[in-house]
């Protein structure tokens, strides 16, 4: 057998010229091309398709596609003969049914048949010659009634003229009439006739009928009218204008016309319901008439001429007016139905044929060119004058994707489907918008086409993860370390991959969800026994913090230990989040419970105001009130009447304090440990009575900068200075106040005598505690004040510089401010020198001044004037034992106040003094 299957390679690979011995896929594919152009027969196809599918599945499609195509083309044979036959059997019929040519159509193009191909398009083109010639026959009825309508109306207009006037007129009648005649007569006699609706042979009988009939009075009528007036004693015609003409050519009177007889009296009810009853079939014709509807019009109508038939006499003329007003115009309703609905279709056409645009094609880059010379003719080709721009091709493209695309289709056939309903059909509109529906079902079936490849591969997507996790649950029956929070955030990855893995079909995803969910629940069941045994843990916990938060003693130590424990758990064992806070809830409501009984106790016992809390809100109260009024001798008086509230309680404390000096501190370290443990009650009377016994804390020493620095902003040298007594070197020599022998003073007394001295570690006696409400009271009242008191110093330095630069503006000593406005940092002297330099002459330059303030106040100075200010602290440093700005700035503003007023200067002058009498 092997020997046999080479030898069947062997002559195939020979047949096909050497697809079989290629070494690449490439070179197979190309020759297995090359074979194809050849035209092999069916079988040998097969044969070389079978042997190559197992080899390169890449050079086999190429055979695939051949027979696929070559069974297509079989098959659509076998379509185009059957649905031949179906047409030359309605063709060959004697009466056409134009909805089954359409049927057939239609019906051929969804099974597939090639209709642009013989024999199918002969056929085609025969069905559609026929169904166009009973559409023209059809028009040609409608035309026909409508030109007898005419006919008769120009008859009726004669009898209301002279009956030499319609003698005239009888000549070019008898011409028409016949004429029409013949032409109904045509239609009868036309090959389609019958296959005409059935509709139309009445309406053109009906017509034919009533014209002979008008046609045939009108000629008996003239004849008479023309005998009468020859003839003296021929009777009169029947037309009444003729009647009354020719009476009068005799010279008799005009005939007296009878009155009409009263109508008797009828019963209000019996007239009261014909009312009612012709009303309402009134109302309905109207109410179709407006709404087009022609085929419920006609109807109504019918109904409306029925209720005239039995209720017409017991009606008023007016209602019997608009009954056959609402009749004529029902008529022409019917009449016109076919215009109307062929309104409608022409708008779903044009709809339809709008879902393509016409856009211009996209432009591709060409490629570069071969050569230079070739590039430059085509560019001088392109600048020439006489070039004409190309343009763009344009291309056709759909509006809306493919649902949208699908959703239009669906609405635009519903519509047509509804017009239809009230109107004759159109087949050249219908093939119009079939064809046009589907050039855009086209769009529709790719993206049906696209949808169906995106759910097979999401489908098998799916399959792929369900396999994933049941491998990884094999492969994982416990978490690697007890790391449970790793295993919980890879069960959540495979369900946040199964909710991202694509939209499926309803159906396609009821089949894969029991899957899903048995893999993943044999995935989690691990996890869940943990959480299972976790929750059973927590509820121990739980019922261990009710019985600690029941206890009469809250223990601390027991509840910090027991929320540890809680939150070990937490962090081992995850849980869902709303299971794990309603757990959490229940854990914490005992031991919040128990602080809050315990918070409730001590706010008990501290709700009773003593007659120092008292005194302490209403003096803070007080605080308030002149904070708002804004006044700062009254804001002073209430914080100094505040400060002695809260000294009154020192006094007794003080008194009622034991001289004796403290006990030392012998405790061990059990009673060390026990005090710490029950910090909780420090509140109690002994620990009161013991922080009474203590001495008074001596004054803390004062901290004195060592740093000197000549920048803004930094503290200043003479400060530094004050820390050196003397300003000797040797005062840091060891022995000295600073030196290295002075270190042992620092550090306190020795080691051995740490704890036998009382007043280490005892603070200064502050008397009882206030409240919390008088506390927080006094400390509120306090900053309000003081921050309003910053405030309206701000204010009060603001004016008192404005009016001081007025004053330097105009020379004016008078405008200075008071020493009182200007604060304390201005001295009577200094003021009065301030106002001598404004009386006298302007004159100088103030720009080392002002830097000398600027220095003095450790404010910013302007860009220009920087390297200025360094030199001027460089030549400062040089004169030690000379006042410095700090010292001198009064006499340095009196000195620029001297000088000519200058914006720039006063806005200087004025940023120094902001800072200088703030000080």
């Amino acid at each position: 057998m092997s020997s046999l299957k080479t030898h069947d390679t062997q002559a195939l690979d020979a047949l096909t010229g050497g697809a079989f011995s290629a070494p690449t896929s490439g070179e197979r594919a190309a020759r297995v091309r090359e074979w194809l152009n050849t035209e092999p027969s069916t079988e040998q196809m097969q044969e070389v398709f079978r042997e190559l599918s197992g080899r390169d599945k890449g050079a086999a499609r190429l055979l695939r596609e051949r027979l696929d195509e070559i069974k297509r083309a079989k098959g659509q044979e076998a379509i185009a003969a059957e649905w031949s036959e179906r047409a030359r059997n309605l063709l060959s019929q004697p009466r056409l049914n134009i909805a089954d040519a359409l049927a057939w159509q239609r019906d051929a193009a969804k099974a597939g048949a090639p209709l642009s191909r013989e024999p199918l398009a002969g056929v085609k083109s025969q069905l559609a010659e026929r169904v166009k010639g009973i559409e023209d026959l059809q028009n040609r009825v409608q035309i026909q009634r409508e030109a007898a309508v005419l006919l008769a109306q120009r008859i009726e207009v004669l009898s209301t003229k002279s009956w030499k006037d319609a003698q005239l007129a009888a000549e070019a009648l008898r011409a028409d009439v016949p004429q029409w005649q013949a032409q109904a007569q045509a239609l009868l006699d036309d090959a389609n006739w019958a296959s005409v609706d059935a509709r139309f042979p009445p309406l053109l009988e009906a017509s034919r009928s009533q014209l002979q009939v008008v046609w045939d009075a009108f000629q008996s009528a003239l004849a008479q009218a023309t005998a009468a007036a020859e003839d003296t004693n021929a009777p009169l015609p029947p037309v009444p204008v003729w009647a009354d003409e020719l009476r009068q050519a005799r010279g008799l009177p005009a005939e007296n016309v009878p009155p009409k007889p009263p109508k008797p009296k009828v019963d209000p009810e019996l007239k009261a319901r014909a009312h009612q009853a012709v009303s309402e079939a009134l109302a309905r014709v109207e109410q179709e008439v407006a709404q087009g509807h022609g085929k419920a019009s006609a109807g109504a109508a019918n109904a409306l001429r029925n209720a005239l038939k039995e209720h017409g006499k017991l009606v008023d003329d007016k209602l019997e007016a608009q009954a056959h007003a609402a009749l004529g115009a029902a008529g022409e309703l019917e009449g016109w139905q076919r215009w109307r609905a062929d309104q409608l279709r022409q708008e779903l056409v044009a709809k339809a044929e709008a879902l393509f645009e016409t856009a211009p094609a996209p432009v591709t880059p060409e490629p570069a060119a071969a050569d230079t010379e070739a590039a430059a003719t085509e560019q001088a080709e392109a600048e020439s004058p006489a070039a004409t721009p190309v343009p763009a091709p344009m291309v056709r493209k759909p509006r809306f994707g493919g649902r949208k695309m699908q959703e239009t289709l669906r609405s635009l056939r519903e519509q047509w489907k509804q017009v239809d309903q009230g109107g004759p059909p159109n087949h050249a509109l219908w093939k119009r918008f079939d064809e046009a529906c589907n050039e855009a079902y086209k769009v529709v079936q790719e993206w049906l086409d696209k949808v169906k490849a995106e759910a097979a591969e999401h489908r098998a997507g799916r399959l792929a993860l369900i396999e994933e996790v049941k491998a990884w649950a094999a492969a994982h029956p416990q978490a690697d370390n007890g790391d449970w929070k790793g295993f919980n955030r890879a069960i959540h990855q495979f369900s946040e991959r199964w909710r991202e893995a694509g939209h499926l079909s309803e159906k396609a995803f009821a089949e894969l969800q029991p899957q899903w969910k048995e893999a993943i629940s044999h995935a989690a069941a691990p996890l869940e026994g943990a959480q299972k045994e976790s929750v059973e843990r927590r509820n121990a916990m739980i019922e261990e913090a009710r019985v600690l938060g029941e206890a009469p003693m809250l223990r601390i130590d027991a509840v910090k230990a027991l929320q540890q424990r809680w939150q070990a758990e937490a962090q081992t064992v995850p849980l869902d989040r709303k299971q794990e806070q309603k757990l959490w809830d229940a854990f914490r409501k005992p031991i919040d419970e128990a602080f809050n009984r315990k918070t409730a106790e001590r706010e008990k016992a501290t709700a009773a105001l003593s007659a120092r809390d008292r005194a302490v809100l209403e003096a803070s109260k007080a605080v308030e009130e002149a904070t708002a009024s804004g006044d700062a001798q009254k804001i002073r008086a209430t914080m100094q009447a505040l400060e002695q509230a809260l000294r009154a309680g020192d006094a007794p404390a003080a008194a009622a304090a034991p001289a004796a000096p403290a006990q030392p501190a012998e405790g061990s370290g059990e009673e060390a440990a026990t005090a710490q443990a029950g910090g909780e009650s420090a509140e109690s009377p002994e620990g009161g009575e013991a922080a009474a016994a203590a001495p008074p804390k001596p004054a803390p020493k004062p901290v004195i900068a060592m740093r000197g620095d000549d920048r803004p902003g930094a503290r200043r040298p003479e400060v530094a200075t004050a820390a050196r007594p003397g300003g000797r070197f040797d005062a840091r020599r060891p022995g000295g106040p600073g030196g290295r022998d002075a270190r042992d003073d620092r550090r306190g007394p020795p080691r051995g005598d740490r704890f036998e001295r009382g007043d280490r570690f005892e603070r200064e006696d502050r008397g009882p505690r206030l409240g919390d409400a008088a506390f927080r009271a006094q400390r509120e009242a306090q900053e309000h004040a003081q921050a309003a008191l910053r405030k309206l110093a701000a204010q009060a330095h603001g004016e008192a510089l404005t009016q001081l630069m007025t004053a330097w503006e105009q020379r004016s000593g008078e405008q200075v401010p008071s020493h009182q406005e200007l604060g304390k940092a201005v001295s009577p002297q200094v003021r009065q020198a301030w106002i001598q330099a404004l009386g006298k002459g302007a004159s100088g330059d103030p720009s080392e001044t002002l830097l000398r303030l600027e220095i003095a106040a450790d404010v910013p100075t302007p860009g220009e004037q920087i390297t200025a200010r360094r030199m001027l602290q460089l030549q400062l440093l040089t004169k030690r034992h000379e006042a410095g700005p700090q010292e001198t700035w009064g006499a340095d503003v009196a000195k620029v106040l001297a000088t000519p007023y200058e914006a720039g200067a006063a806005r200087r002058l004025q940023n120094a003094l902001k800072a200088l009498l703030r000080r």
